[in-house]
């Protein structure tokens, strides 16, 4: 569609996190060393909350892409709506590790062996659990018993949970407190500030090849900041009805008005989900 159009090389605001977009705002720098810092720890649990669409799950794969696989092998698990026996079954699959038996004592047991193995072999094992706030009491406990894992005074295991902010509340309550004791960072990604925004939005058209065309006017991104509440993903969702708006009409500039009128339609178009309500409208 339009990414030819602006002789762009590929969909500079697409939804999907993609790690070669990955953006180091002041927030996002934190979290990542943070994360670095936790595999470096080599123990305990690393907690990374934000807002739906803050960047979690482009930051993880981004720690992801970094890391040795001769040195460390990672597993996420992504989908958390589980019990406790499914967790286990998805943290083997995630591992590849075969099961031969859907006990809770056998999977434990299969993963137990394959954590010694791997420490055996000079590896050590990472997993992430991504949208960690829809875990129960008893999930969230069952990982706190993986942790235990250990070859001497080893960790086999170490557990990063990446989440909404409910996350930050279930790990505040009294029955979290052991989990608790054995966190060793936790970081929360906020909303990109108006000069980050512009930056972050620059930074994505010039990683697909953009070269001013269309030019966006110095004006636009403050109302983008406002219209998203800086939050990456509503962006996205802008930014490509923007460029979309713009090649529909065989225009190659975007205004500040641009904005507000792709905001003010995303807006009706979806019942005033996505993006936050300002109190603008739109200008003909």
């Amino acid at each position: 569609m339009f990414e030819a159009h602006f002789g762009f090389s590929a969909a500079p605001f697409q939804l999907s996190p993609d790690p070669s977009f990955y953006f180091e705002s002041k927030g996002h720098g934190q979290a990542l060393s943070y994360l670095k810092y936790g595999v470096y720890q080599r123990e305990g649990f690393i907690v990374v909350t934000g807002e739906i669409g803050s960047g979690k799950t482009t930051l993880v794969r981004a720690l992801l892409e970094g890391l040795d696989s001769r040195e460390l092998a990672a597993a996420q698990v992504t989908n958390t709506q589980l019990d406790s026996c499914d967790l286990l079954h998805a943290i083997c699959t995630g591992f590849g590790v075969p099961i031969s038996g859907t006990s809770k004592a056998q999977m434990l047991a299969t993963l137990e062996a394959f954590f010694v193995a791997l420490a055996a072999g000079g590896r050590r094992a990472l997993l992430i659990i991504d949208e960690a706030q829809n875990l129960g009491l008893k999930e969230i406990e069952e990982l706190r018993m993986l942790s235990n894992f250990q070859l001497g005074s080893h960790a086999l295991l170490q557990s990063f949970l990446v989440g909404q902010p409910e996350l930050r509340l279930m790990l505040r309550s009294s029955a979290m407190e052991q989990l608790r004791q054995r966190v060793i960072a936790s970081c929360h990604l906020g909303p990109l500030t108006v000069d980050e925004t512009r930056a972050y939005i620059e930074h994505r058209l010039q990683h697909v090849g953009w070269n001013a065309r269309p030019a966006i006017a110095d004006d636009a991104f403050a109302p983008i900041h406002v219209h998203t509440g800086g939050i990456p993903r509503r962006i996205n969702l802008l930014c490509t009805r923007m460029l979309l708006a713009a090649w529909l009409t065989a225009r190659d500039d975007i205004t500040a008005v641009d904005v507000t009128n792709a905001a003010v339609e995303l807006r009706g178009e979806m019942g005033g989900e996505g993006l936050p309500e300002t109190g603008l409208s739109a200008v003909k």
